[in-house]
C-alpha cells in the first residue's frame, strides 16, 4: 500500500513512432561531356603540315598550272642522286655491329670514338637528367654501355640524318629544314612505338621515319627555281602532286644510302600505292607519318588538341593502339607548361 501511495507517478506509455518512408528525390545524373569534335581529313592534314613546311598561305581559288607541275616532276625523274650527301662510313658500320650480341663495349665504343660529333652526341645525352648516375661518366665505354644498344642505333641515326634534313636551303627552305627535323623526330618515335605492337623491327621501323621525309627538302629548292611567288597560291591538288614527287625523291635517296630491304619496301610502297600498304612495315610508316604531322601542327598551334583523331589517321591499327601513341608523342615532345 505505501509503495503504491509513494512511488512516483508512471508516465503514460506512448505509441512508438511509425517510420515514415520518404521517397529520397532522383540525383540527376552528371551530364557527360560531350564528344570531341572529330578532326580534319588526312588530306587535309598533309596540306596544312607541307603549307607550314613551306612557308605558303591557305589554299585560294588560284592555282598553279598543270604545266608547272609537269615540269617539276620531268626535273625530279632528272635529278642526280649523286649529289646527295654520302652517310658517314662509321653509321653502316655501327649498326651492323649493334646486330652483332657477342661485340663488347669496347668495340662499340671504338667505333662511336671514329666520329668526333657522335662522341659528342653521346656523351651529352648520357650526362643528361634521364641518364643520371650516383657515379659520374668518364670514358666513351661507360657511356655506351649506360645507353644500351637500341637507343645507340637510333642516337648515331639522328646524328647523321639531322643535318641532312636541315639542310633545305632557298627562300621557301629557310625554315622548312628545321620543321622537317622536327616532323623526322616524331615519325621515327611512332613509328618505333607502332612497331612493337606490329610485330616489326623497331630500329628499321624508327630509319624509316626518319628518312621518310628526305626527298622534300630537294622539292623546297625546285619550288624557289621553278614556281616563284609571282605565279599565285599552290592549290590542294598542286601540292599534293609536289609531295608525290618528294616520296619518289626519298625513295631514290634510299636506294642510294643502301638503306635495309624492308625500309626500302615500306617507301616502295608509298610511291607505289599511297594509302594501301601491303606490308607491316609501311603501315607502320603510314600511321606514324600522319601521327607526327598532327603533333607538329598541334605543338605549332595550327590543330586543336582537343579533337578527335580517329578518323584522321589511317585505320591500320585499331583506334586504341593509335591513340596511346598520340598519348606517348605528346609526352615525349609537348612542350612543359610553365
Amino acid at each position: 500500500m505505501w509503495r503504491r501511495l509513494f512511488a512516483a507517478p508512471t508516465a503514460p506509455q506512448r505509441p512508438a513512432p511509425v517510420a515514415m518512408a520518404v521517397a529520397a528525390e532522383p540525383v540527376a545524373p552528371e551530364p557527360a561531356p560531350p564528344p570531341a569534335a572529330p578532326g580534319p581529313p588526312l588530306a587535309a592534314v598533309e596540306d596544312r603540315f607541307h603549307r607550314f613546311v613551306l612557308g605558303l598561305p591557305e589554299p585560294a581559288t588560284e592555282t598553279v598550272s598543270s604545266a608547272t607541275l609537269r615540269r617539276l616532276e620531268s626535273i625530279g625523274e632528272r635529278f642526280d642522286v649523286r649529289g646527295l650527301p654520302r652517310l658517314p662510313s662509321v653509321l653502316p658500320q655501327l649498326l651492323r655491329a649493334l646486330r652483332n650480341d657477342e661485340l663488347g663495349g669496347a668495340q662499340l665504343a671504338a667505333l662511336v670514338g671514329r666520329d668526333p660529333l657522335l662522341v659528342g652526341e653521346v656523351m651529352r645525352v648520357t650526362g643528361s637528367a634521364h641518364f643520371r648516375t650516383a657515379q659520374p661518366i668518364h670514358n666513351l665505354q661507360h657511356a655506351v654501355v649506360l645507353l644500351g644498344r637500341e637507343s645507340l642505333r637510333q642516337l648515331a641515326t639522328q646524328h647523321v640524318m639531322k643535318p641532312i634534313l636541315q639542310a633545305s636551303a632557298g627562300m621557301r627552305g629557310h625554315m622548312a629544314g628545321p620543321y622537317l627535323w622536327e616532323h623526322a623526330e616524331r615519325c621515327a618515335h611512332a613509328a618505333a612505338y607502332l612497331a612493337r605492337l606490329g610485330g616489326c623491327d623497331p630500329f628499321e621501323a624508327f630509319l624509316a621515319g626518319m628518312v621518310c621525309h628526305t626527298g622534300t627538302g630537294a622539292i623546297v629548292r625546285l619550288l624557289d627555281q621553278e614556281a616563284p611567288p609571282s605565279l599565285g597560291a599552290f592549290s590542294p591538288a598542286f601540292l599534293a602532286g609536289c609531295m608525290r614527287i618528294g616520296a619518289r625523291l626519298s625513295l631514290r635517296a634510299v636506294r642510294h644510302w643502301d638503306m635495309p630491304a624492308p625500309v626500302l619496301g615500306a617507301l616502295e610502297e608509298r610511291v607505289g600505292a599511297p594509302g594501301t600498304p601491303a606490308s607491316t612495315l609501311g603501315k607502320v610508316l603510314a600511321c606514324a607519318d600522319a601521327l607526327a604531322m598532327v603533333q607538329v601542327l598541334t605543338e605549332r598551334g595550327l590543330l586543336e588538341a582537343q579533337l578527335d583523331y580517329r578518323a584522321t589517321w589511317p585505320a591500320h591499327f585499331p583506334a586504341p593502339a593509335l591513340l596511346r601513341c598520340q598519348q606517348d608523342l605528346r609526352r615525349q615532345f609537348m612542350p612543359e607548361q610553365p
